[in-house]
This record gives C-alpha cells, sequence and structure tokens, in this order.
C-alpha cells in the first residue's frame, strides 16, 4: 500500500488516508487500494474503520487527476464504483472524521455505514464550483441521510457541514475530541463486534434493502436456524446479557 496504511485484526480492518500532500485526496492510487482492502474484507467479512491522517478526512478528489478524465471515464464510475463497494461490504463499516471530508472525501464518509467526527470536521460538495457535479454518490446517499432539503443546500448552494450542523442532521452519532476520536471508533467497533456476525450481516443487508416484511421474515428465518442464536439465548436465559 502506498497512500493507506492498513492495520488487518481479527475482528477489523482499520485504513488510514495517507497522503500527507494533497491532503488525502483520493486518486486512481488510493481508489485501487480500497478495492483491494474491499476484496480482503469480501473474502474475509470483519469490521472496517476508515480515518485520514494528520488532521483531514480527505480534503476531495485528486483535482489533477479529474482535470483529465473525460467522458469514457465518467462512465465509468471510477470513485463511485469503489464507494458502492464499501458501502455493500458484508459487515458494518465507521468514519472516523478529523478536519475536511470534501467532495470524494465526503462521498467515501458517506458510503459508510456510521460516522463520527471531531469538532474540526467539515463536510460538503463542492463540485459545481469546478464545473462538474458531486457524481460518486452524494446526489442520492446524503439525500437519504440528512433530507433533501440540506441536501440540496450542500450540492447546490455549496452549504458545508461542520460537526455540530452534522450531528444536528443525523449526518453523524457524535462529535468526539480529536485526540480521543480513533479510541471512540474502536469503542463503536467493540460493541459492534459482540453482536451475532450473522445477524449484523443480515441486517445490514435487509436495512440498506429499504426494508419489506418478506425480506426481514426470511433473514429472521435464517437467523432462526442459526447455532449462534441457540447459544446466545441460552445465555440470557440463564442470566448474562445481550
Amino acid at each position: 500500500m502506498s497512500v493507506l496504511v492498513v492495520e488487518e485484526l481479527d475482528d477489523r480492518v482499520v485504513v488510514t488516508l495517507r497522503r500527507p500532500e494533497a491532503r488525502n485526496a483520493i486518486n486512481a492510487a488510493m481508489v485501487r487500494e480500497l478495492h483491494d482492502v474491499c476484496a480482503r474484507l469480501e473474502e474475509r467479512p470483519r469490521l472496517l474503520l476508515i480515518t485520514g491522517e494528520g488532521g483531514t478526512f480527505a480534503a476531495g478528489a485528486d483535482i489533477a487527476e479529474l482535470r483529465e478524465r473525460g467522458r469514457d471515464e465518467a462512465l465509468q464510475g471510477i470513485n463511485r464504483a469503489v464507494f458502492d463497494r464499501i458501502a455493500r461490504l458484508p459487515l458494518p463499516t465507521v468514519a472516523a472524521v478529523d478536519g475536511y471530508a470534501l467532495g470524494g472525501g465526503a462521498e467515501l464518509a458517506y458510503a459508510c455505514d456510521v460516522r463520527l467526527a471531531s469538532p474540526a470536521a467539515v463536510f460538503g460538495n463542492p463540485e459545481p464550483g469546478l464545473g462538474i457535479l458531486a457524481a460518486a454518490g452524494a446526489s442520492w446517499r446524503l439525500r437519504e441521510l440528512v433530507g433533501a432539503s440540506v441536501a440540496k443546500q450542500v450540492l447546490l448552494a455549496g452549504r458545508r457541514l461542520d460537526a455540530d450542523d452534522a450531528l444536528r442532521f443525523g449526518l453523524v452519532a457524535d462529535i468526539v475530541p480529536a485526540d480521543e476520536l480513533l479510541k471512540r471508533a474502536h469503542a463503536l467497533i467493540d460493541r459492534m463486534a459482540r453482536s451475532g456476525a450473522l445477524a449484523l450481516r443480515l441486517t445490514k443487508l435487509v436495512a440498506d434493502g429499504g426494508g419489506h416484511p418478506l425480506t426481514d421474515d426470511l433473514a429472521q428465518a435464517i437467523l432462526f436456524e442459526s447455532e449462534e442464536k441457540r447459544v446466545r439465548m441460552d445465555a440470557f436465559l440463564a442470566g448474562g446479557r445481550p
């Protein structure tokens, strides 16, 4: 890995974006390396934590590379494809956002299941100012996360959401001091990891699919027949806690 620092643990993978000369802007090398991480997590599902080095999450996509892309590259959905892949990972993903998460950096954060922010976090999508649109997921993910009105303020009027805005609109789960951000993100993942892996996986699958009674019933049918369900419920009935 040249622009990512990847730490693989038994129950999680921690990815740190590291392009200090470009404030962690997302370039082709980072996209390739994120695809590599996704391949590992698809083969062996674990929780994922993504953060940025040096007080910035990711200050956008690499403008020099975008300047040279044309119609064919746009139709390939280069950045969108990897963000979609992250969103589809089997187990939950967490973004720990300190500083700027702009443009493609914001879209990467939007693709994660849960976001934590430092007080310095700033989310925004300034793409129209560069003559393009936020085409790597923001146009619909942000609407789902914060509602149509706020999303249009960000996408059309260039509004940036600071940490307080992001918390108020439900974009982030909590605001955490920068020096505690990773510790709190790991604590959140610890809590997730205590749940049943298959239950987490099917819950994410059902929730991401928009929900449907039949889908819920089918997923629950799988879980009701699992050994883990019996072990966990027996422990609960014996006086344990879930």
